[in-house]
């Protein structure tokens, strides 16, 4: 099973859960459903950790950058993601309406009724809760950044590894059986042919949107740079394909390093910005993120307003800083705020991450094939602002 990678096990995951919940008894459907109840415990437990673990030494980290460059380079990769996350509400907002008509939880009288409870239960409180654990990784982050010592940095970035192990290596790999659990109390339950519909629309408009925000992405780069759009995005189709293969922003950087610098970046400046954006810049996530979101809420029968969705997309824009560079890291660091600030339940939580781990894989290719464009209009801002690097 090391040898499949996580779309694949993703996939076989849903298939299972929905044939164990058509062809099992009750019994093993509460198995799976006190595996799960002990997994979303362990999760709310863990993300608090996982805020603080990436948010603060990733922004004490930021704080000790190249200057202006580094003030260039990160409120474009800010602008990018925000930018991003609007675009997938408002298109949401426009075709979700006709595209998940009549598919709705609400068209049972009580979802949680249809739904099988486990066996026993324990509690895992967090030590602290999901907004303490944001202020607490913000003050900190700030600290480190104004600090001239390396020590509590060096601290916060081992604390870090502790979070990616706990990710990559716990985490992670439970997440099929999670996934494939909650597949099969639904389809117990009677709910999952909507949410299979709707994995299918999704899908494909996020792919869709997630060309169209390249598109727009190069047009722009190509404007500042006096360059052809077209042009700029053949140069960095190979990174494309190789961040679709590893489902990796930081295993494609060689990759994007080397396309970025056949755009006409200066070596200097390329450099520097794309192992930067490959940590910052999450444009397609985001879209992903906020897109699932959107269809999740609807689902619920969850009224979605613009002025609910934009402060969620404002510290998406700053919690994808955060996201761990391992497949699924970003859907891992937006938990909390999806928790926080939209109200996910863990049922919702499950279906938002199965529905993003499903295009991971795009997502990350549309983040790293977005760097080139952000490292294209990056040079030539640094080249206004006469900074030599």
């Amino acid at each position: 099973m090391k040898k499949i990678g996580l779309l694949p096990k993703i996939i076989l995951a849903i298939v299972i859960g929905i044939l164990i919940g058509y062809f099992s008894p009750s019994w093993i459907i509460q198995l799976f459903a006190t595996f799960n109840h002990l997994f979303g415990n362990f999760l709310g437990f863990a993300i608090p950790l996982i805020i603080i673990g990436f948010i603060a030494p990733g922004i004490g980290r930021m704080g000790k950058g190249a200057g202006k460059l580094l003030g260039i380079t990160a409120g474009l990769a800010y602008g990018s993601t925000v930018l991003a996350g609007i675009i997938a509400f408002l298109s949401a907002s426009l075709f979700y309406p006709s595209l998940l008509s009549n598919q709705s939880f609400k068209a049972f009288e009580n979802p949680e009724e249809a739904l099988l409870s486990p066996f026993f239960q324990v509690e895992m409180p967090p030590i602290m809760s999901v907004m303490s654990a944001l202020i607490l990784a913000f003050t900190i982050g700030l600290g480190l950044a104004a600090l001239s010592s390396n020590a509590l940095q060096n601290v916060m970035d081992d604390f870090k590894t502790i979070i990616e192990k706990l990710i990559s290596k716990i985490i992670i790999p439970l997440l099929p059986f999670h996934i494939s659990g909650i597949f099969a109390n639904m389809t117990h339950g009677g709910q999952v042919s909507t949410i299979m519909s709707v994995f299918a629309k999704v899908f494909l408009m996020i792919i869709v949107l997630h060309l169209l925000f390249l598109f727009v992405q190069y047009t722009m780069a190509g404007v500042v740079s006096k360059q052809n759009p077209i042009k700029l995005v053949k140069e960095m189709i190979p990174a494309y394909f190789t961040a679709l293969g590893t489902q990796s922003s930081a295993s494609t950087i060689p990759v994007t390093l080397k396309h970025s610098k056949k755009l006409g970046v200066r070596e200097g400046v390329a450099d520097f910005s794309v192992p930067l954006l490959a940590t910052i810049h999450l444009s397609g996530s985001t879209i992903t993120l906020v897109s699932c979101a959107v269809a999740v809420m609807m689902l619920q029968g969850v009224e979605i307003t613009f002025s609910s969705i934009l402060p969620f997309i404002l510290m998406l824009g700053v919690t994808m800083i955060a996201a761990p560079g391992v497949p699924g890291g970003a859907v891992m660091a937006a938990i909390g705020l999806l928790d926080t600030m939209l109200g996910f339940d863990p049922t919702m939580l499950a279906i938002m991450i199965a529905l993003y781990l499903a295009q991971d894989s795009f997502g990350t290719a549309c983040n790293v094939t977005g760097d080139g464009a952000i490292t294209v209009i990056a040079d030539k801002l640094s080249k206004k602002e006469k900074i030599i690097i």
